[in-house]
C-alpha cells in the first residue's frame, strides 16, 4: 500500500498535525510518502525527510504555493495521485479545506476525521458530535482521509532518512488569493497543541472576567487559553479560542473547564482529555458526567483561590 500524506507546514518546520497524520498513515501501509508544497520550503522538508516511517518527500517548490492556497494544493495532489492507494491529510483547517477538493477532483468519498485505522480499507470516526462511532469500509481505488490527530501519537521527528525528491510545479489556477491573515499572538502554547488548557464559558460573565481570573491561572500552569462556543460568540475572547465541535479538537494533559456547563458540541472538542476539571456552581451541569475531579462552587472564589495555592 503506498500512501500519500500532504504536509501542513509555514515552509520552514512542519506543523505538528502532520506528525500525527504520518503515524494514521503508517497503520495503513507500510510505504509512507510525504507532499511538501510551499516556497522556499527546503527547511520543512528536510525536517519531513528525518521523520520516522517516512520512505520518500516530494517537494513542490513554486510561488504560488507559498501559502497553500487550496485549489492549487488539491490540483498538484490530483496530478501526482497515481499509483497512491490513500491520501492522507489532518482534518484541521488546511486538511478540510484542501482535500474536499482532491476527493472531488478524483471522483471518491472522503473518510472524515479518521481517530482509527482497523485495516487498509476500514477506518473509525465520530458521528453525532462523537456520542457514536463509526466503522467505514471503503471499496474505492483511492482512500481520500483526514486525520483527527488527538487521536495518535505524533510520529518521531527522529531517525528516518527518507530521499527528498523535487516534484514539477503545477500551474496557478488563479481561483483564489489570500488577502491577508490576522493570527492572534500569544507567548502561551498553541491551543491545538497544549498540554494543558484552561477553559472559560459563559459562566464567567463577561470578556473582563475572563481575562482577570484565567490569565493568572494559565500562566501559573504554563497552560493555553480557551473557551466555550457562548463564551466566543458573547465576544468574551476570539473564535480561535473555541474548543469544541465546530471550534479546535483538543486532548491536553489536563484541561480545566471553568463556568462551562458542558453542551454536546463542547464535550466533542475536549472528552479524550486525559484529565478532566470542572468548576461549575451548577451540580446538575452535564460537564461533571465527564469530569474526573468536579468542584461545585462560585467559580469567582475558587479561581483566586485555586490561583493562589499554585503559589
Amino acid at each position: 500500500m503506498a500512501i500519500l500524506v500532504i504536509a501542513e507546514h509555514d515552509n520552514q518546520s512542519l506543523k505538528a498535525a502532520t506528525l500525527n497524520t504520518i503515524t494514521a498513515a503508517r497503520k495503513a501501509g507500510d510505504s509512507v510518502d510525504v507532499l511538501v508544497a510551499g516556497s522556499g520550503c527546503a527547511a520543512a522538508a528536510a525536517e519531513a525527510a528525518k521523520v520516522a516511517g517516512v520512505a520518500r518527500v516530494r517537494v513542490a517548490d513554486a510561488p504560488h504555493y507559498e501559502q497553500q492556497l487550496a485549489e492549487n494544493v488539491a490540483a498538484l495532489v490530483v496530478a501526482n495521485a497515481s499509483g497512491y492507494t490513500h491520501i492522507f491529510a489532518s482534518a484541521t483547517t488546511f486538511g478540510k479545506n484542501m482535500l474536499p477538493r482532491v476527493a472531488a477532483l478524483l471522483d471518491v468519498g472522503q473518510i472524515s476525521e479518521v481517530v482509527a485505522v482497523e485495516s487498509p480499507d476500514t477506518f473509525v470516526r465520530p458521528i453525532y458530535a462523537g456520542n457514536a462511532l463509526a466503522t467505514v469500509k471503503s471499496s474505492d481505488a483511492v482512500k481520500v482521509v483526514t486525520v483527527r490527530g488527538t487521536a495518535f501519537e505524533p510520529a518521531a521527528t527522529e531517525g528516518g532518512s527518507a530521499a527528498v525528491e523535487t516534484l514539477g510545479a503545477g500551474p496557478d489556477l488563479g481561483l483564489s488569493k489570500l488577502v491577508g491573515r490576522e493570527l492572534t499572538k500569544s507567548a502561551r502554547p498553541e491551543l491545538g497543541a497544549a498540554k494543558v488548557i484552561v477553559s472559560g464559558g459563559r459562566g464567567l460573565g463577561s470578556g473582563e472576567n475572563y481575562h482577570q481570573l484565567l490569565e493568572p491561572l494559565a500562566d501559573k500552569l504554563g497552560a493555553a487559553l480557551g473557551a466555550s462556543r457562548a463564551a466566543v460568540d458573547a465576544g468574551y475572547v476570539p473564535n480561535d479560542y473555541q474548543v469544541g465541535q465546530t471550534g479546535k479538537i483538543v486532548a491536553p494533559q489536563l484541561y480545566i473547564a471553568i463556568g462551562i456547563s458542558g453542551a454536546i458540541q463542547h464535550l466533542a472538542g475536549m472528552k479524550d482529555s486525559k484529565v478532566i476539571v470542572a468548576i461549575n456552581k451548577d451540580p446538575e451541569a452535564p460537564i461533571f458526567q465527564v469530569a474526573d475531579y468536579g468542584l461545585v462552587a462560585d467559580l469567582f472564589e475558587a479561581v483566586p483561590e485555586l490561583t493562589a495555592a499554585l503559589g
